[in-house]
């Protein structure tokens, strides 16, 4: 296979930026563009919820080197012919290459009725980021809508920042439908004891709000949590609206072969790319920067010519407070949880994950080089098991 004589990215994010750097790394010549719809050019995401957010890092600080190549920025991808590989954009610009690489990545989710009011956020981008830090800063209460990774990052970084917390969302501890109840309750504990007020097993109905700015989250107890600022980490969905009409499939992101690619001359890296995980036997997609940079490294090498199918041990980790716990595989919450270094009454352990006598999951919770000696333990799920996808800022 001859290397196409250019390759355009649609998305200038770590996964599209990584396979810019993957393809120049070994030694491709040809053209090279990407095509961004935010302003900036590509920074890390993982920083936004802990130290951009504390105000610990500036800006700069998050973002990406990146190596030779054309950057449209500004201006988002509205429309793509995959027969001619074309990428229409808002500014009415039409880009064609040999082979086109989607890095979209997410949208986030909202609350109904939250776009009219003032003091309602959402964290995904740079400048969610900064607008939300410059709110906490003159603000006292703040309510963290969502139970997850991400909602569970930003309400350690505002109670680090000296603001009330207030964490609320339908499991009954955080990450709960991730992690099972033995870790999602020691993160509780450890959120309780930090003074992170947590309202959970109870669904959020709505907001509330006067002229036009919100005084509150209700719940669907009747309960109304008051707040100064609400953040609404609920999840995100893969930013595929642009491609309807394309012919592509979407299913929970742009569905991919096991070499990331969706048609000839298509690929996909990152969130938004759901693809066939070989090993797994099924359709998978994740959300966390570790898989957008392998996964980008994949599609670069399948561009090129390689054909290797992408079959990662999935991982992702967490900062919050002095936690830091590190995943590899496919843990959930029904699975036999055995700890087999450390303890977790010392909050400094590695515990396996087991189903139908299999280990699909390790965790390490401050102890990450133990826990990535275990990987390899990790064993393939039965081919009818599906994996569920991340819900991951990173």
């Amino acid at each position: 296979m001859n290397a196409p004589s250019g390759v355009l990215v649609v998305g200038a994010s770590a996964a599209g930026l990584a396979t810019v750097d993957v393809l120049r790394r070994r030694g491709y010549q040809g053209s090279l563009t990407v095509l961004g719809a935010e302003p900036h050019l590509p920074y890390d995401r993982p920083p936004l919820s802990k130290q951009v957010l504390s105000g610990v890092w500036d800006p700069e600080r998050i973002r990406l080197r990146h190596p030779d190549a054309e950057f449209i920025l500004g201006d988002p991808a509205v429309g793509l012919d995959p027969a001619t590989r074309t990428v229409h954009t808002a500014s009415g610009r039409a880009l064609r290459a040999d082979a086109v690489v989607i890095a979209t990545g997410l949208r986030a989710r909202v609350l109904p009725g939250q776009a009219g009011l003032a003091g309602v956020h959402v964290l995904r981008t740079l400048d969610d980021a900064l607008a939300l830090r410059a709110e906490l800063r003159s603000s006292a209460r703040l309510v963290v809508v969502g139970e997850g990774v991400l909602g569970a990052e930003i309400a350690a970084t505002a109670r680090g920042m000296g603001l009330t917390v207030t964490m609320a969302g339908p499991q009954p501890a955080p990450l709960a439908s991730q992690l099972g109840p033995a870790v999602a309750g020691l993160l509780a504990d450890l959120h309780a004891e930090q003074g992170v007020r947590l309202r959970l097993g109870a669904g959020v109905s709505g907001l509330a709000g006067e002229q036009g700015r919100v005084t509150g989250v209700c719940l669907d107890t009747g309960e109304v949590l008051p707040a100064d600022v609400v953040v609404v980490a609920i999840g995100a969905d893969p930013a595929t609206g642009w491609l309807a009409g394309s012919g592509l499939r979407l299913d929970n992101g742009l569905v991919c072969d096991s070499r990331c690619r969706a048609a000839e001359g298509i690929y996909a890296a990152g969130d938004v790319a759901r693809w066939h995980h070989a090993d797994l036997g099924t359709s998978i997609r994740l959300e966390n920067r570790t898989n957008a940079v392998e996964q980008a490294g994949a599609v670069a090498a399948n561009i090129l010519g390689d054909d290797r199918p992408y079959s990662p041990v999935p991982y992702f980790w967490t900062d919050q407070f002095d936690a830091k716990i590190h995943v590899h595989g496919t843990p959930s919450p029904d699975a036999e949880l055995t700890v087999v270094e450390g303890d977790l009454a010392s909050r400094r352990f590695v515990a396996l994950y087991r189903q139908d006598g299999r280990t699909t999951g390790v965790l390490g919770w401050n102890m990450p080089k133990q826990a990535r000696l275990r990987r390899q333990e990790v064993t393939s799920l039965p081919p009818c098991e599906t994996s569920q996808p991340r819900k991951e800022r990173q």
